[in-house]
């Protein structure tokens, strides 16, 4: 097997219209852990709030609200909505944009702290991460996480 061929499904990013009733749904109904909530003030130039959920097999569900990309005008920024594999090293996501490069596929890299990640959109447009190495934040709930959804909402109302 090469190397390229052990990509595993990290986690996909969904955006949601509602944060509050998005936190309670999949920590409540679905009794998924909240395990990491994280917030800025510019993605695609709007505010945003990303909720991590944890999976039994170690993959994630990450929410995203954005106040004010709701409005069915389609702003909301294009990478909002993706599908993220992982590998294992740098070393490995090395060779991935050195692939993707020799297939003539445009890149954008991030740098998320101890995690690296390039982004790109297949041929029908949808937008797709590799990210070094694995989440695999685990399954532990994060009490500081749900505060920070709760704040969020407060500040950016019902979002």
């Amino acid at each position: 097997m090469s190397e390229h061929s052990e990509l595993r499904l990290d986690h996909v990013a969904i955006p949601v219209r509602d944060a509050a009733a998005t936190h309670k749904f999949y920590s409540e109904v679905l009794g998924l852990p909240l395990i990491e909530a994280h917030e800025g003030d510019d993605w695609g130039g709007l505010p945003w709030l990303m909720m991590i959920f944890a999976a039994a097999d170690d993959r994630q569900l990450a929410f995203i609200a954005f106040k004010g990309g709701q409005d069915g005008k389609g702003n909301l920024p294009k990478d909002a909505r993706h599908y993220a594999f992982s590998c294992q090293t740098k070393a490995q996501l090395k060779a991935w944009k050195k692939k993707l490069a020799a297939a003539k596929i445009a890149i954008i890299e991030e740098d998320h702290g101890s995690q690296h990640s390039i982004y790109f959109e297949d041929p029908n447009g949808v937008m797709l991460e590799i990210t070094a190495p694995a989440s695999g934040l685990g399954a532990k709930q994060n009490k500081r996480a749900s505060q920070t959804i709760a704040e969020w909402v407060k500040r950016a109302g019902r979002v």
